[in-house]
């Protein structure tokens, strides 16, 4: 009788400890939940991998604001039509050939550099760049100095003017706070291989911009870059980004 209470308890403990290590939500107050996630899910950055990607301009359509869209929904960037103060994590431009005289669109973003001029400047540490090559922002030690936006060869980080109203958990913003693209890490971290903006390209048919391992040889981004000669925006300041675009 003892011997199956005591099994009993060491099972109850091992369920318990199971579950709370799993548990996807727990109350801390009344109406506030403090999200987790599981512990098996967790798994250290690394640089066995760097993420990027090709956009691949012949194919990137004149007016199609696709992974726009997509990168505003999926991060809750908010839309006051105010171009000049709302946050803008990608923005499709148009550039030309000073010497053919060619036009180009192509979709512009934090190009994830090896050696990121934002990084250097930031006094704080806030801005950081992962093993794996992903070039962030922590906004609980950004005290909002824009240095980084100033560093920035490509325009290519916002600053948080107004009061955050829509809050995904996927992506906390603040107030005060500097952001920009960060590939859609929240995907990657659990397991997705493909960001908002490249899913929303092939979705609308174009297949532009093509994601993946840059250290994969067997990646649909290393297999392209493979195909099609590319090039960096910006060569010339050697910061070897993990953007890189073909046809420009």
């Amino acid at each position: 009788m003892s011997n199956s209470k005591g099994q009993t308890d060491m099972d109850r403990r091992a369920f318990i400890a199971k579950t709370a290590g799993a548990a996807a939500a727990t109350l801390v107050a009344p109406g506030v939940f403090l999200h987790a996630v599981a512990a098996d899910q967790e798994q250290a950055v690394t640089d066995r991998v760097r993420w990027g990607m090709l956009v691949d301009t012949g194919k990137c359509a004149d007016g199609c604001t696709a992974c726009v869209d997509a990168c505003t929904t999926e991060n809750g960037l908010p839309n006051h039509g105010r171009p000049a103060t709302d946050p803008t994590w990608i923005r499709k431009v148009r550039v030309r050939d000073n010497f053919t005289g060619k036009e180009t669109n192509l979709p512009l973003m934090c190009q994830h550099c090896e050696h990121p001029p934002c990084v250097d400047v930031c006094p704080t540490g806030a801005s950081f760049k992962r093993a794996d090559g992903i070039v962030m922002v922590d906004r609980h030690i950004c005290i909002g100095c824009r240095y980084c936006m100033m560093a920035c060869p490509y325009k290519a980080r916002s600053f948080i003017h107004e009061d955050i109203e829509i809050k995904p958990t996927n992506a906390p913003r603040g107030k005060g706070c500097v952001e920009s693209c960060n590939l859609c890490v929240h995907r990657l971290d659990n397991g997705q291989a493909m960001t908002a903006c490249a899913e929303a390209c092939a979705n609308a048919g174009h297949n532009a911009i093509v994601f993946g391992d840059l250290k994969d040889p067997g990646s649909p981004v290393s297999q392209a870059l493979q195909q099609l000669p590319s090039r960096q925006i910006r060569a010339d300041l050697q910061l070897n980004t993990g953007v890189r675009y073909s046809g420009v």
